[in-house]
């Protein structure tokens, strides 16, 4: 008996250690490229080239941030995707949350077919889409003689119609979470006299402020990481973070060649690049981490 005691305490026991071992594993294949970017990041020349160093170097530098801020134009490219993935954001979150709520709430003729429509706005490839929607704004801005290319204003009406950066599975996530509102919440309302604009402000909004965070950060992060549409219909018009990363290399011989330095490009030069540009979604994450993880739940992308 005290056998089979034992041996029924010791099969939870390393269950646990089995599933911990499963999470170390994977957290690791997620954080590795991390502390790699970070290693190298702080890392002297003498470090990158000696094969005895490997994750910690041996003298500590910030001479890599110094020369890779100043490639990356840090101050104007920082202050400009911070705007613009901002307000794309913003644009995105708003309209997600009224189409959701639309598709939660009302009847109305062809709803399937529409919620069909916005699934396929996401399956069909990028590239796909892209060509049609160059076209219909080089149309539009020879027929109202107004530049649109270049501009910020074809991602701010494609955010504004619901054809934002992966608008749909935000659109989702507000569609799921404002399904588990109960109904009579809106009718209470509305027998008090509020109508369905006021009840959605009044009411869903109020109780959906986790999920509202959430939503935000994704299409921000999404916005700020998205290049083939920014270069398509942006071009170079605004310096963006991310753009400039993409062309670290050139941009590092031209300011080099520029300021008479000796410096030669290296991978800790690369690496302190891409630190700096996903070093302000990192802060962001930590100031936000809480309300963020709680509104994971709400919404029930767990599978909850």
């Amino acid at each position: 008996m005290k056998k089979k005691n034992r041996a029924a305490n010791l099969l939870p026991r390393i269950q646990k250690l089995l599933i911990y071992f499963v999470l170390i594993c994977i957290s690791f294949v997620f954080l590795q490229p991390i502390f790699r970017i970070i290693s190298k990041t702080f890392m002297s020349t003498a470090d990158v080239i000696d094969p005895a160093v490997e994750w910690l170097p041996k003298k500590f530098s910030l001479g890599n941030l110094k020369v890779a801020a100043n490639v990356l134009k840090l101050s104007k490219t920082l202050r400009n995707s911070i705007l613009f993935s901002g307000v794309l954001a913003i644009c995105q979150t708003t309209v997600s949350a009224l189409t959701g709520y639309a598709l939660s709430r009302f009847r109305f003729r062809l709803k399937n077919f529409w919620f069909v429509m916005i699934l396929l706005a996401f399956i069909i490839p990028v590239p796909v889409l892209m060509i049609p929607r160059l076209m219909m704004f080089v149309s539009f801005q020879e027929a109202i003689h107004v530049s649109l290319i270049g501009t910020p204003i074809p991602q701010v009406l494609m955010a504004l119609l619901g054809q934002g950066v992966y608008s749909t599975v935000l659109i989702l996530i507000f569609n799921n979470f404002f399904n588990m509102i109960p109904h009579v919440l809106d009718e209470a309302a509305m027998i008090d006299g509020a109508g369905p604009l006021k009840v959605f402000y009044y009411v869903v909004v109020r109780m959906s402020l986790s999920t509202i965070l959430v939503v935000f950060l994704f299409s921000f992060v999404w916005n700020w990481n998205e290049t083939y549409i920014t270069g398509t219909l942006l071009k170079n018009s605004i310096e963006l973070l991310p753009s400039k990363l993409s062309l670290f290399n050139s941009e590092f011989d031209s300011v080099a060649s520029a300021s008479g330095s000796a410096f030669k490009i290296n991978e800790a030069y690369k690496m302190a690049a891409t630190f700096i540009s996903i070093a302000p979604l990192l802060v962001l994450y930590a100031f936000v981490q809480k309300r963020f993880i709680q509104g994971i739940e709400n919404t029930g992308i767990t599978g909850e």
